[in-house]
């Protein structure tokens, strides 16, 4: 996947990298966010046979993150009333949101984050 999705234009980069982690089987609980810490590394996760949304969402920033594309320069994974969404350059994209879509998806206004876990973070967990 990272060959086709890092050669890929962004908007179906990022289209692909979703729909890849929506085809995981779901659990409801594998991670939290109080015990970020002890969260896996990129290799770790994609270990599980299952993932919860804040996994899957994980997954995605650490796909978004081992892409190193040039035209990527911030994303975040954020946990919101909604759910745990990957903001992909702002608001542009967003994964774990919609297993068919992610470009121009507007989940509705005031999201307002109470966990954040930022490309760096997971950069350095990478590393």
């Amino acid at each position: 996947m990272r060959v086709m999705a890092s050669s890929l234009p962004l908007p179906q980069a990022m289209t692909v990298v979703n729909s890849w982690w929506f085809e995981w089987p779901w659990v409801a609980y594998t991670l939290h966010w109080d015990d970020r810490e002890n969260w896996p590394d990129p290799w770790q996760l994609m270990e599980e046979s299952r993932v919860c949304s804040l996994a899957r969402g994980l997954g995605m920033l650490y796909t978004v993150a081992l892409l190193e594309r040039a035209d990527v320069s911030e994303a975040c994974l954020i946990e919101t009333d909604r759910d745990n969404l990957v903001q992909v350059q702002g608001q542009k994209y967003i994964l774990n949101w919609d297993p068919d879509s992610v470009v121009n998806i507007n989940p509705g206004a005031g999201i307002n984050p109470r966990h954040q876990f930022t490309l760096v973070e997971a950069q350095q967990r990478i590393r």
